[in-house]
């Protein structure tokens, strides 16, 4: 019988409980229209609020933060708002990846990031070995992620390993499935934000948050910070998870 993978109750968590919290940050191009400011003026102050919730999450005790940064279907946008998003991923990064050392953060990219441009790519190569021997907490960026795109490339990887014989059909379960996404070296997810309003996940770790608490607010993304996250934890703590038992 196929193995399943149960979720890790016992590993040490703080006081509000959660681990691994993962953020739709959504809202920029609304918070920016609200002041008659073109979009990018959004997506900058979407950078800041990045900054302000990475430094919360270190002082308020998470293990990981994913962030969902530019999803694999944010291409359709006009190639003027992708040009911008990804001048300003690679601004933050060039400025905020010695803070992180400094702070012994180890940043990740889920998704299919070496589709971006090379040197893009080379830039984010660059600063995820500058932080790989890092021990303290994760902030894992999603860039060019889609959660079916990346259940698709975990069906594949398996399906070769069938093919080689390396692994048989009938081990295929939970656990092996898990092994193959993206997040294989994170923490199970715990909470799921999304900012500004809407109700629904955008194609964005269906798999993960299978058991994972939802938390919605109509605060747009640029208005989020330190004490919204705060706020979010004190929610999660009063939620009673049972997955799936009484």
């Amino acid at each position: 019988m196929a193995s399943q993978a149960k979720p890790d109750l016992t590993a040490a968590a703080p006081v509000h409980g959660a681990r691994h919290v993962a953020i739709i940050m959504d809202g920029n191009g609304r918070w920016a229209k609200k002041r008659l400011l073109p979009r990018v003026a959004g997506h900058r102050a979407g950078v800041e609020a990045v900054r302000k919730v990475a430094r919360a999450a270190q002082d308020l005790g998470l293990e990981c933060l994913t962030l969902y940064a530019f999803s694999s279907e944010n291409w359709k946008r006009p190639a003027s708002e992708v040009s911008d998003l990804m001048g300003l991923l690679r601004h933050f990064i060039q400025s905020d990846i010695e803070e992180f050392h400094a702070n012994g953060v180890r940043l990740r990219i889920i998704g299919n990031y070496r589709a971006l441009d090379p040197s893009l790519v080379e830039l984010i190569d660059g600063a995820m070995a500058r932080t790989a021997a890092n021990t303290g907490p994760v902030i894992a960026i999603a860039l060019n992620y889609g959660a079916q795109d990346e259940m698709v490339r975990a069906a594949q990887r398996i399906a070769e390993r069938v093919a080689k014989g390396e692994l048989a059909t009938q081990d295929i379960g939970i656990d092996a499935i898990d092994a193959e996404l993206d997040t294989a070296d994170l923490p199970p997810l715990d909470l799921l934000i999304r900012t500004s309003g809407e109700q629904r996940l955008s194609n964005f770790m269906l798999w993960q948050a299978a058991y994972a608490e939802l938390y919605f607010t109509d605060m747009l993304w640029p208005d989020f910070d330190g004490r919204a996250l705060a706020g979010a934890l004190d929610a999660f703590r009063m939620r009673d998870r049972r997955f799936g038992g009484l």
